[in-house]
C-alpha cells in the first residue's frame, strides 16, 4: 500500500475513484484501520460523544484533540490523517486559528486539520493554508452549530438553503481548502457541489454522489447502542460480540477456569523448597 497524500487523493477524484474515510480516536484501532487499507482517518470531535459520553461535540477541548490525534497519528503508515479543530478553537480570531492548527500539526504528526463553517471561516482557512497546513472544510450540517440549527437536521433543503450551502462550499474552496465534508445534504445538491468544485467531497448523509464517504466507526460497527442515524449502514455487530466476549471472560474468572495452565508460566516458578523457606521466613506476627 502507498501513502495517501493530498496529491494522491486529488488524483483519485480526478480518476473517478471513490475515497474511504472513517473516524478513529486511538492507536490500536487506528492501526487496524490503516492495515485494512482505508484512505483517510478522521480524528473527529465526535469523540465528545463516542469516547466521552457528551450529548454533542461542544465540550471537547484542544488539549483533548491533541491527545487523541497524536495517538492515531502514531499508528498510521498509509492513511491520510485529519484532525478536527474543536469548538471555539478557531472562531475567535485568525491568529487563534493558525496557532491551534499549528499545534495539531506539530504535536500530533498528522496530515491536515478540519474546521466547520462556510464563508464565515474563510479568513481562517486562508491563513492556515498560507502556513502550509492542508485544510478540510465542513459545510451543510455542522455539529458545532447544533444549537443554531435547532438540532441535527438536514441542510440545503429548499432553494435558498441549497444556494447557501453551495456558496459556502465554493467559498471555502476559494479560501484554500482541498477537501470538504458535506453532512446531511440532499443528493442532487451534493452532486452539484462535487461537480462544481475541485475539492474532494466527503459525504456523511450526503449520498454516493460525493467523491468519498466518512462514517463514525462506532455507528457502522454497531457500538453506539440502539440509535442508528438514517445514513449509517451497520457493517458489523462488534458491540454484541464485545459484550459476549466480556460476559464469557467474567464467567470464567468467577468460575476459576481462567487462567488455566496454558495461560501461566510454570517453568519460571521457584522450587517448592525455596517457597517453603520463604513461607517460614515471613511468618505473620
Amino acid at each position: 500500500m502507498k501513502k495517501n497524500t493530498v496529491t494522491t487523493l486529488a488524483q483519485m477524484k480526478q480518476n473517478g475513484e471513490k475515497i474511504s474515510q472513517i473516524t478513529c480516536y486511538d492507536f490500536s484501532t487506528a492501526r487496524i484501520f490503516d492495515e485494512a487499507g482505508i484512505n483517510s482517518i478522521l480524528v473527529g470531535d465526535s469523540l465528545g460523544m463516542t469516547m466521552q459520553g457528551y450529548e454533542d461535540t461542544l465540550p471537547v477541548t484542544m488539549d483533548e484533540m491533541i491527545v487523541y490525534g497524536r495517538s492515531v497519528g502514531r499508528a498510521c503508515k498509509n492513511a491520510f490523517v485529519v484532525v478536527d479543530m474543536p469548538f471555539m478553537s478557531y472562531q475567535v480570531s485568525v491568529e487563534q486559528a493558525v496557532t491551534n492548527a499549528g499545534r495539531i500539526m506539530k504535536e500530533c504528526g498528522v496530515n491536515a486539520v478540519k474546521l466547520e463553517g462556510g464563508k464565515s471561516v474563510c479568513p481562517q482557512i486562508s491563513a492556515i493554508t498560507a502556513c502550509g497546513i492542508p485544510v478540510c472544510a465542513h459545510v451543510g450540517m455542522t455539529p458545532q452549530s447544533v444549537n443554531s440549527f435547532g438540532g441535527f437536521k438536514v441542510q440545503g433543503k429548499g432553494e435558498e438553503n441549497a444556494r447557501r450551502v453551495l456558496e459556502d462550499a465554493l467559498a471555502v474552496e476559494k479560501a484554500g481548502a482541498f477537501m470538504v465534508v458535506l453532512e446531511c445534504v440532499p443528493p442532487k445538491l451534493a452532486a452539484l457541489i462535487t461537480k462544481k468544485t475541485k475539492m474532494i467531497t466527503i459525504g456523511i448523509g450526503a449520498s454516493a454522489e460525493c467523491d468519498g464517504q466518512v462514517l463514525v466507526y462506532q455507528d457502522m460497527m454497531g457500538m453506539s447502542g440502539d440509535f442508528t442515524p438514517k445514513f449509517v449502514k451497520r457493517f458489523a455487530d462488534i458491540g454484541e460480540q464485545m459484550k459476549t466476549a466480556v460476559a464469557e471472560y467474567d464467567r470464567e474468572v468467577k468460575a476459576g477456569t481462567f487462567p488455566s495452565a496454558e495461560h501461566t508460566y510454570p517453568k519460571s516458578d521457584c522450587s517448592d523448597e525455596f517457597l517453603s523457606k520463604l513461607d517460614n521466613e515471613y511468618k505473620e506476627v
